[in-house]
C-alpha cells in the first residue's frame, strides 16, 4: 500500500476541518484495518514503542520508580513522579491507590533491579492497560529516557486486526502530524509479514471530529 506524502496531507487537512471548533485541543488518532494476519501467531501480537518525531501538546506524564541516585537524578529532570523503594513497597495491596497510579501515568520507566518489585506490586494493574514499565539500564541517562519517552506511543494490536493510535493533537502543523504517521508506517514496515501491504484501510480523526479515509 504505497502512500504518496500528499494523500497523508490532503487527510490530515480534511479531518482538521470535520473536527469542528472544540475549547480543548484535540487528539488525533490514526486507525490502521490490518489484512492477512494470523492473530493466533506472533505476527498477530504487535506492542511496539514508536517515538514520533514530534511531540504534542499533551507530552506524556512519567512516572519513575527508582532509588538514591537515579531517584534524585529523575526528580531533577523533572519526572512527573518518582516512586521510590519504600513507597513503592508501600503500595502493596492497596488497590485503589495502584488503580489511579496506572490511570494518571502513561509512561512508568524503572530501575533495573525494582523491576521484580514493580512486577509483583504494580504488574497487575500495569499489564492489561499494555504500560509495564521500562527498564532503566546500568549508567543510563535519565534524563534523555525522560525527554524520549515523553514523545513516545505504544503501537498494539491484540485480538482484532485493528490498530488505533494518537499521533499528535489538532494544534500541531499539518506537517508534523504526516511526520509522526510516518514514524508509525515505518515501524509496521518492518513488523508485519508483508509491509503496508497488510494495511487493508487506513483513516485519521480528531477526537471529536469524522473519520477520514487516506487514500493510497
Amino acid at each position: 500500500m504505497p502512500l504518496e506524502k500528499k494523500n497523508l496531507l490532503d487527510a490530515v487537512k480534511e479531518a482538521k476541518e470535520k473536527s469542528g471548533q472544540k475549547k480543548f485541543n484535540q487528539t488525533v488518532d490514526l486507525i490502521l484495518d490490518i489484512k492477512e494476519v494470523d492473530m493466533k501467531a506472533p505476527e498477530g501480537k504487535i506492542q511496539e514503542i514508536v517515538e514520533l518525531p514530534h511531540s504534542s501538546a499533551k507530552p506524556n506524564k512519567i512516572c519513575v520508580i527508582a532509588s538514591g541516585e537515579t531517584a534524585l537524578r529523575a526528580k531533577r529532570a523533572n519526572a512527573d513522579s518518582v516512586i521510590e523503594r519504600g513507597d513503592l513497597e508501600g503500595l502493596a495491596g492497596k488497590k485503589k491507590d495502584l488503580r489511579k497510579i496506572a490511570s494518571d501515568f502513561d509512561v512508568f520507566i524503572s530501575e533495573a533491579s525494582l523491576m521484580p518489585t514493580v512486577g509483583r506490586i504494580l504488574g497487575p494493574v500495569l499489564g492489561p492497560r499494555g504500560k509495564m514499565p521500562i527498564p532503566i539500564p546500568p549508567n543510563a541517562d535519565v534524563s534523555a529516557l525522560i525527554a524520549k519517552h515523553r514523545k513516545t506511543i505504544v503501537i498494539r494490536m491484540r485480538n482484532q486486526p485493528i490498530i488505533q493510535t494518537t499521533v499528535g493533537t489538532a494544534s500541531q502543523t499539518d506537517e508534523e502530524l504526516v511526520d509522526n504517521i510516518q514514524a508509525v508506517l515505518r515501524m509496521l514496515e518492518g513488523k508485519l509479514k508483508r509491509g503496508l501491504k497488510n494495511i487493508d484501510v487506513m483513516f485519521i480523526k480528531t477526537s471529536m471530529g469524522a473519520t477520514v479515509k487516506i487514500k493510497p
